[in-house]
């Protein structure tokens, strides 16, 4: 029985090779490495003596935290593949202005894993290669998206499937609205994307069993996919 409906097997394990491959490259840098970025000292002292945390098991703690940082980066390289790999839709690469496109629905999209990881500046620099891409011959007629796979709160549904309007700290203005540049949510995405209702959490529900493969790693208990799967729910 297939994953998912909507990408094959294959592309599935592709993408999740990618953020496996990831974690053992971190996991594997040596010792020293840890240093090559500057370690704030008054940060680590106070989070050291009011945590009661040892030198030793702070320096874990700061591989950890640096580990997930560059893995968060390769979780927005997995989410472009899968979306890349459903039918009618291209993965262009990192080399493009933008990650994915779907010629037939007339839609391309910049992919950020979460929301707050994008800084204003870069917001800026989004909306103006979106823009740009849309002024194109090859996209003039194309609708395109900023996706946030993992949403901000947004209670009211004020911030999402609203034209894309990020402020410009240089200028104290926003963006123009322009109804051809939207921003979008992960689920929601996903489930325009693929066309299959609740494929974002689909695919979450199937993680376990494919990235125990990959990885040559023991399956969770289905007690323990069901404390992961509460993380899901509270981001959405």
């Amino acid at each position: 029985m297939s994953y998912l409906p909507y990408i094959s097997d294959n592309d599935l394990e592709s993408a999740v090779q990618t953020v496996v491959n990831c974690i053992f490259q971190v996991q594997a840098r040596p010792a020293d490495s840890l240093y090559k970025n500057v370690i704030d000292p008054f940060s680590a002292i106070f989070d050291g003596v009011v945590n009661g945390i040892s030198f030793d098991d702070w320096l874990l703690r700061e591989k950890v935290r640096q580990e997930q940082k560059t893995v968060q980066n390769a979780i927005g390289e997995f989410h472009q593949k899968i979306i890349g790999s459903i039918p009618g839709w291209q993965n262009l690469g990192r080399s493009q202005l933008i990650d994915v496109c779907n010629p037939s629905q007339k839609i391309i999209a910049e992919i950020k894993n979460k929301f707050n990881t994008v800084k204003g500046s870069e917001r800026i620099s989004i909306y103006d290669n979106l823009l740009y891409a849309l002024q194109t011959t090859t996209y003039q007629d194309f609708t395109a998206y900023y996706v946030e796979i993992i949403p901000k709160k947004d209670r009211n549904n004020l911030i999402y499937n609203q034209p894309f309007t990020p402020s410009d700290n240089k200028t104290k203005t926003s963006r123009a609205p322009n109804q051809k540049i939207l921003v979008i949510k992960g689920q929601d995405f996903y489930d325009l994307a693929s066309g299959v209702p609740g494929a974002l959490s689909m695919l979450f529900d199937v993680l376990p069993e494919a990235i125990s493969k990959i990885a040559g790693v023991n399956q969770f208990t289905q007690a323990e996919k069901e404390r992961f799967r509460t993380l899901f729910d509270r981001a959405y």
